[in-house]
């Protein structure tokens, strides 16, 4: 009956030419969706009396042949295709507004640039094959390789493509801080003077004063080559049509439902034993919009990878300890490292509130929780106690001995100090947060009400959290701080006065002029000791005041299928897939 079913519909094929790029899609995307205008137009061919039966046969048995056929072809194919849901949804394939860890991930596998990072952070040639950094630091020099492709295009002509020149680099930076496309990716720029094409394989990028973290900075998706007459063809949509180097090719966006990228054949890189890569033939993106419906895929084996750890199902997959629980130990793998975030509360300074104006406060709930006893309960053990500063661990700059341990009793100490000498009997302060995380608030919220400290906890929409932080409507907020480049000079920068919000990232208004003046010095400084030394002695100066209240730092953490091979893991949780293979 299944073949005779299969026989039927397919008689009907040339009253639908978008059967079998229907089906193509569906074998790329993995997705349990039928396309309703297909199967209606089914219907509506097969005689009506039978139309609402067909209808509901026509369900059953496509869903049986996209997910229950043993054809080999069907199985052949599989292991080629890498399937993942991003929750979060992306905002655009154009590297130029590539500004979630989404959309880098997405971006990553359309583009290259100068440099790139490996899974240690070390960068590594990419398109530029080597470089040179001038004595003073202000003159970078990069020399290309001559057989880099753009993905094919019919606007490249007879030949559908053409190689990467420096021109093509010297366009895509221009394009980068233009005003009027107002990239935000734009302030990567901000310490170049000039930068040009010397010939085709020749580009050179001069600084307005030296700045280590420099080339830290161009390993970032904003500095992505993009061909001109491309961009300029689609103007803003080229968000819908990338077109770039990348080991992938774009191939279909329906926003919100699926992303399909396609093998690029004429990707540049090759393994260590001379091997094209990518090894994948494609990538299929699904968009469910929340972490228990993406973990449900997952454990249906529908996709092959999962990041991150969701309150929805951590105890589900993890033990308190943090293992995997025994069901899923012999089919899912899980990697895991250092990722450089830091999650943490902050306090806006300029606040009227005498409770947040208060250091003895500030102190008082830095010291007034166990972050050991959090990270164990709340997430199964993921993630590193921030008992140091703001900079996270893996970052030069880091010290464990300047920040607070759990110590109740002072913390009590320093409630009853503030209440005599304010006569405030019942300080009060207001913790807004979003929804994510408000078993984290609330853990916090019981633990200072020992203290004699009144934490209330208000719940707002990401999006509305952000805006009030950054406008001075809220006096105390979660917030969480991922590396943008790999310098400490990045957590830093939240702390400097001349990086007010809302035209910055100071959303505490911290002034401090000793602060200024040593994060000023840091640029000069390219001596890797002599600058950790000078970040360390900011975040001390910056945790005394107790600013902010460091939670935990946390880990990047992957489940994948037990057959994903070749997927590594990175303090930036940028998802690269060029070497990733799937087993039969």
């Amino acid at each position: 009956m299944y073949q005779d079913f299969l026989k039927f519909i397919f008689t009907f094929s040339h009253y639908y030419e978008q059967i079998e790029g229907f089906l193509s899609e569906k074998q790329i995307s993995g997705s349990k969706n039928n396309e309703p205008a297909n199967l209606q137009l089914i219907s509506y061919m097969i005689k009506p009396n039978y139309n609402q039966i067909i209808f509901y046969l026509s369900i059953s048995y496509i869903t049986l042949f996209f997910f229950s056929c043993k054809d080999n072809s069907d199985i052949n194919r599989d292991h080629l295709v890498f399937r993942y849901n991003e929750y979060a949804n992306i905002n655009t394939l154009d590297p130029a507004f590539s500004r979630t860890l989404q959309d880098n991930s997405v971006c990553n596998q359309l583009f290259n640039g100068l440099v790139q990072l490996d899974d240690e952070l070390n960068i590594l040639p990419c398109i530029a094959k080597d470089w040179t950094i001038s004595e003073d630091g202000l003159t970078y020099q990069f020399k290309l390789r001559k057989h880099v492709y753009f993905h094919h295009h019919k606007l490249f002509g007879k030949d559908s493509t053409r190689t990467v020149t420096a021109k093509d680099f010297e366009y895509s930076l221009n394009r980068l801080r233009d005003e009027k496309l107002a990239s935000p990716g734009s302030w990567v720029l901000n310490k170049v003077d000039d930068f040009y094409a010397i010939n085709d394989t020749l580009f050179e990028i001069k600084l307005k004063q030296s700045f280590p973290a420099f080339i830290g900075l161009l390993t970032m998706k904003y500095c992505s080559v993009v061909p001109k007459e491309i961009v300029e063809h689609y103007g803003s949509d080229f968000r819908n049509h990338p077109i770039g180097t990348g080991p992938f090719k774009f191939k279909r966006w329906e926003e919100n439902i699926k992303l399909v990228f396609r093998k690029n054949p004429l990707y540049f890189e090759e393994d260590k034993h001379g091997n094209a890569l990518p090894y994948l033939e494609a990538v299929a993106i699904t968009f469910l919009p929340d972490k228990q419906s993406e973990f449900l895929q997952f454990a249906q084996g529908n996709i092959d990878y999962v990041s991150g750890l969701d309150a929805s199902y951590k105890d589900e997959l993890l033990t308190a300890s943090g293992k995997l629980q025994e069901n899923y130990a012999k089919s899912v793998n899980m990697i895991r490292g250092p990722y450089l975030n830091t999650e943490y509360l902050g306090f806006y300074l300029d606040s009227e509130s005498p409770e947040i104006q208060s250091e003895l406060l500030r102190k008082a709930i830095n010291y007034g929780f166990d972050r050991k006893k959090m990270i164990v309960y709340l997430r199964n053990g993921i993630g590193n106690p921030a008992n140091g500063g703001f900079i996270p661990i893996g970052l030069p700059g880091y010290d464990k001995s300047i920040g607070y341990t759990y110590q109740p009793e002072k913390a009590k100490e320093l409630v009853a100090q503030f209440k005599a000498e304010t006569g405030i009997s019942n300080p009060t302060i207001t913790l807004v947060t979003t929804s994510n995380y408000l078993s984290f608030c609330e853990f916090i919220q019981r633990e200072l009400e020992k203290t004699g400290l009144m934490l209330h906890v208000d719940v707002m929409p990401e999006a509305s959290l952000r805006s009030a932080r950054s406008n001075g409507k809220v006096d105390m907020f979660r917030s969480s701080w991922i590396a943008d480049y790999l310098d400490a000079e990045n957590y830093l920068s939240i702390f400097y006065s001349k990086n007010f919000a809302p035209n910055g990232s100071n959303y505490f208004h911290y002034k401090n002029t000793t602060f200024d003046s040593l994060y000023n010095k840091s640029f000069t400084i390219t001596d890797i000791e002599k600058r950790k030394h000078l970040y360390t002695t900011m975040d001390s100066l910056v945790m005394q005041k107790a600013l902010m209240v460091p939670l935990y730092y946390d880990e990047v953490v992957r489940f994948t299928r037990k057959n994903v091979k070749g997927l590594g893991v990175n303090p930036i949780n940028l998802l690269d897939l060029k070497r990733v293979k799937k087993q039969f």
